[in-house]
């Protein structure tokens, strides 16, 4: 795995409830995608290969837009590793979960 990134998607210009079920749209689409993933409170963290997920990052505003989003900001950090493998969000994240 030579690739992580975190995405946030932040729908514009519609009511909360809207917001949360144009998230849980996006949400679900990375769940079809069979990647390693982990839901956080501003983002959703994927693990894999790089061409595979910018392929996933590639879909999401459309799965906004399918879902209601008429203007999404889409926020991405990539951590991409040429030779060898990246941290995995479980190397990053276990020792705080409670």
């Amino acid at each position: 795995m030579n690739t992580s990134i975190a995405i946030q998607v932040l729908p514009l210009g519609v009511d909360t409830q809207k917001v949360v079920a144009i998230v849980d749209a996006v949400i679900a689409y990375i769940q079809t995608t069979k990647v390693v993933y982990q839901v956080s409170a501003f983002e959703t963290t994927l693990e894999g290969d790089y061409e595979t997920l910018m392929d996933i990052v590639r879909q999401v505003p459309l799965v906004a837009a399918q879902a209601g989003a008429t203007s999404d900001m889409v926020y991405v950090k990539i951590h991409y590793q040429a030779q060898g493998e990246v941290l995995t969000i479980a190397e990053k994240t276990t020792k705080f979960q409670h």
